[in-house]
């Protein structure tokens, strides 16, 4: 994962086999997403600067992956961050949550159905104010799918996700329709 999301800058340095391994992980997680296939595909966002800086955004080029998997569209800008945010890296879930609090927004108006596609997910803090960006902009179910998620530190609180009795997967509960399905953890 470090290899993929951090390289030299630019997308001409992205080692390609790293790259192989997460995009086949992210299909597998799509192929296990409960429901429907999603009418539009989303990657979380990253601000101008910070995909000035990297050269690439590791979630767009995960979302067209799990497009081109189940035959749906992808749409790299229908989210997009309006201000830049601090690392999430080191924060606890609060710190998280507000970090990212009203840093997106709909730059079209969702269909009904859409998955949300990340690289890693740890409190679900970033997916859920995606989801609830899109929510308000009529998306009415929102899958997230991501290739990994952190481990749970001792002690660690993750509210956020909570198991679904109706899946294997976890919702996150501040999104009442967003389920979130992983690859191999």
């Amino acid at each position: 994962m470090q290899k993929f999301k951090y390289p030299r800058p630019g997308f001409s340095n992205l080692d390609p086999v790293p790259i192989g391994i997460l995009q086949r992980l992210i299909v597998e997680a799509a192929q296990r997403a409960p429901g429907p296939p999603p009418e539009l595909v989303v990657p979380v966002p990253l601000h101008p600067r910070r995909l000035q800086a990297r050269g690439f955004n590791p979630a767009a080029l995960l979302a067209r992956s799990v497009a081109r998997a189940v035959a749906s569209p992808a749409a790299p800008r229908a989210l997009r961050r309006t201000r830049s945010t601090a690392s999430q890296t080191g924060l606890d879930r609060v710190a998280r949550r507000k970090n990212v609090t009203g840093a997106f927004a709909c730059s079209v108006d969702p269909p009904a159905t859409v998955w949300l596609v990340d690289d890693i997910v740890t409190t679900g803090a970033t997916l859920s104010e995606c989801a609830r960006c899109l929510r308000r902009h009529g998306a009415r179910r929102i899958v997230a799918i991501c290739v990994a998620r952190t481990p749970r530190r001792q002690g660690a609180d993750r509210s956020d996700c909570q198991p679904s009795a109706r899946s294997e997967s976890a919702v996150i509960r501040s999104t009442s329709s967003a389920w979130m399905a992983f690859g191999r953890s």
